[in-house]
C-alpha cells in the first residue's frame, strides 16, 4: 500500500474510527430500544369519545364541495369537535417519510383554526391522560422549541408545546399549537435509552438534525469515509499476513495489534457490509429511486372530494360504541368512512351510513385502473416484504402482485381497504440492503432469541475491530506528533 494511503488510513482510524466504535455500541442498544416515538395507536387512544357532526354544522365548513382531499378526520379536541382535512396537493408535496400536517377546523365555527390556545393545551393533555391510563396528571405545561424528541416533528406542528406528568415513568407528550393533536410522546425510559441508542447511531444531536440536508450530508460522507477506512484495513491485513516455517499464514504482530490484525480479518466484510448498508440507508443520490407508496395509494383510493365526504359524514346519524374517531377511506373513487374505536377496531361504513365489509370483488375493481392484476391472496403468514420483527402487522392481510414492469406487490388491509406497504423494485432491493446487511433481518434467521445471539457475537467481534483500530491509531498518531515535534525542535535549534 502507498505510504500516504496508509497514513490517511492511520488517522481515518482515529476520528472515523471513534465513530465507527460509537456506531457498535449504540448498535446493542438499538437492538432493544428505538427512537422514541408517538404511534398512531397511542395517539388514538388518548382521544376522548368523538360525535358525529350533522349536516348543518358541516354546511359551515369553509372548503369547497369540489375540493380535492386526501384524508378527513373528525375527533374531538378540548372538549369540540374538529375536522383535521389534508388537501390532495399538500399530500403530493409531501417529503418522503413525513406524515404531512393536516389543517383542522372547528366544526363549531366552520372555520380553520390557526393557533390553539394555552388553556385548551392544558385540555388536551388532561384528556389523554386520562383516556391512556396516564397517572398522576399534569405537572407542568410550556411552550418549546425543537428539542431532542421532536426534531422531526417540530416545524410542520409550531408552535409547540411540552406537557409533563407526574406519573412514575416520567411522561412527557407535545402537542402542537397549531392543531391541538398530540404529536410526540416520551418516557423517561425512552429518553434514558433513546440517548444511548438512537441519538448517537444516527448521528442525531438537535443541533445537526434540525437541519435535514446537512445531517444526511454529514452521515453520507461519515459512511463513505467508514467505507474507505474498512476496504483499506482489509487490504493491509491481507497484506501484513506472513508465511510461518510450517507454511502456515500468521500475523506478524502481538498482543493488542494481533487481536486487531485477526479480529480484521474475521469480521472486516461484515465491518464494510454494515458501514455500506448504512450508507444506503440514506439512499445517497436518489440511487435507489422513490417509493411506490403514493401513487398505489392514490389508485387504489381514488379521486375524494369534500361534497361527497360532507354528505357521507353528515348521513352518519349514530356511531358504534366508544367511537373515538371517524375517518375517511376512500376506495376505487367511492367515499367509505371508518368508525374506530378506543382500541383501534374499524367499522366501515359506505357513503349511506351502512355497514360494508371489504370484499375481494372490491379489491379487484379498485385495482382495475393502471398495470393488470397479477395475483390476489390473502395472507395469513408473513413473507419475505411484509413481515413483523421489532414490530407487530396486521394479519391476515390482501397481497396483490401486479403485471407492471417493477412486479410491484401491495399489501392491503382487509377490514379497510387501506394501502399499508408497498414494494416495488427499489423497495425490495432497499429491503435486502437495509433490513437484511444491515439488521440482518433474513429469513430463517428473524426468530428470536437466535437472532439476539447471532447478531450480539457478531457485533462485538465488530466492536473489537473499530474498538482496537481507534486506540492503536490515537496511539500511533500521538508517537507521530512527538515525532515530528522533535524534529521541528532540532530545526529550530
Amino acid at each position: 500500500m502507498p505510504r500516504g494511503v496508509l497514513v490517511v488510513h492511520r488517522w481515518l482510524g482515529v476520528l472515523v474510527g471513534a465513530v465507527m466504535t460509537i456506531w457498535c455500541l449504540s448498535g446493542f442498544v438499538m437492538m432493544y430500544a428505538d427512537y422514541p416515538r408517538l404511534t398512531g395507536e397511542a395517539q388514538l387512544r388518548g382521544l376522548a369519545p368523538a360525535r358525529s357532526p350533522d349536516a348543518a354544522t358541516l354546511a359551515r365548513v369553509e372548503l369547497r364541495d369540489d375540493a380535492r382531499l386526501a384524508s378527513v378526520r373528525v375527533e374531538t379536541m378540548a372538549g369540540r369537535a374538529v375536522l383535521r382535512v389534508v388537501p390532495a396537493a399538500v399530500a403530493e408535496r409531501r417529503i418522503a417519510q413525513q406524515r404531512a400536517a393536516p389543517s383542522t377546523v372547528d366544526l363549531g365555527t366552520g372555520r380553520t383554526l390557526t393557533t390553539v390556545g394555552r388553556a385548551d393545551v392544558r385540555r388536551v393533555a388532561e384528556t389523554f391522560a386520562r383516556e391512556s391510563g396516564i397517572a398522576g396528571g399534569v405537572r407542568s405545561i410550556a411552550a418549546t422549541g425543537i428539542d431532542q424528541w421532536t426534531v422531526q416533528t417540530f416545524r410542520r406542528n409550531r408552535p409547540l408545546y411540552r406537557a409533563d406528568f407526574a406519573d412514575a415513568a416520567g411522561t412527557t407528550i407535545y402537542i402542537s399549537g397549531r392543531s391541538g393533536e398530540v404529536v410526540q410522546h416520551t418516557t423517561r425510559r425512552e429518553r434514558f435509552w433513546g440517548w444511548l441508542g438512537a441519538v448517537p447511531h444516527w448521528l442525531y444531536p438537535t443541533m445537526l438534525r434540525q437541519d435535514g440536508a446537512a445531517w444526511a450530508q454529514v452521515v453520507i460522507w461519515t459512511s463513505l469515509l467508514g467505507c474507505f477506512l474498512t476496504v483499506t484495513g482489509l487490504w493491509v491485513g491481507v497484506a501484513r499476513l506472513r508465511r510461518g516455517r510450517d507454511g502456515r499464514l500468521a500475523s506478524p504482530y502481538k498482543r493488542l495489534w494481533w487481536w486487531h490484525h485477526m479480529a480484521g480479518l474475521f469480521f472486516g466484510v461484515l465491518v464494510l457490509t454494515w458501514v455500506a448498508s448504512g450508507l444506503l440507508s440514506m439512499n445517497p443520490w436518489g440511487l435507489l429511486g422513490r417509493d411506490a407508496g403514493g401513487a398505489a395509494r392514490e389508485r387504489l383510493s381514488g379521486a375524494m372530494r369534500w361534497g361527497d365526504v360532507r354528505a357521507a359524514i353528515g348521513a352518519m346519524t349514530a356511531l358504534p360504541a366508544d367511537t373515538r374517531r371517524i375517518e375517511s377511506a376512500p376506495l376505487n373513487g367511492r367515499v367509505y368512512l371508518l368508525s374506530v374505536d378506543h382500541a383501534g377496531v374499524a367499522t366501515r361504513f359506505d357513503a349511506a351510513a351502512q355497514v360494508a365489509a371489504l370484499r375481494r370483488e372490491d379489491i379487484v375493481a379498485a385495482l382495475r385502473r393502471g398495470p393488470a392484476l397479477g395475483s390476489l391472496r390473502l395472507i395469513a403468514e408473513e413473507d419475505s416484504y411484509y413481515y413483523g420483527h421489532k414490530r407487530a402487522v396486521t394479519l391476515p392481510v390482501w397481497r396483490a402482485i401486479l403485471r407492471d414492469a417493477e412486479t410491484t406487490r401491495l399489501y392491503i388491509d382487509p377490514e379497510t381497504g387501506a394501502l399499508i406497504q408497498a414494494a416495488n423494485r427499489d423497495a425490495r432491493l432497499f429491503r435486502w440492503l437495509q433490513d437484511g446487511a444491515h439488521r440482518l433481518d433474513l429469513p430463517g434467521l428473524r426468530a428470536r432469541p437466535y437472532w439476539d445471539v447471532i447478531v450480539l457475537v457478531l457485533l462485538s467481534g465488530v466492536t473489537m475491530v473499530c474498538a482496537t483500530g481507534m486506540w492503536m491509531g490515537l496511539r500511533k498518531a500521538k508517537r507521530d506528533m512527538r515525532r515530528w515535534l522533535r524534529l521541528r525542535r532540532r530545526r529550530v535549534a
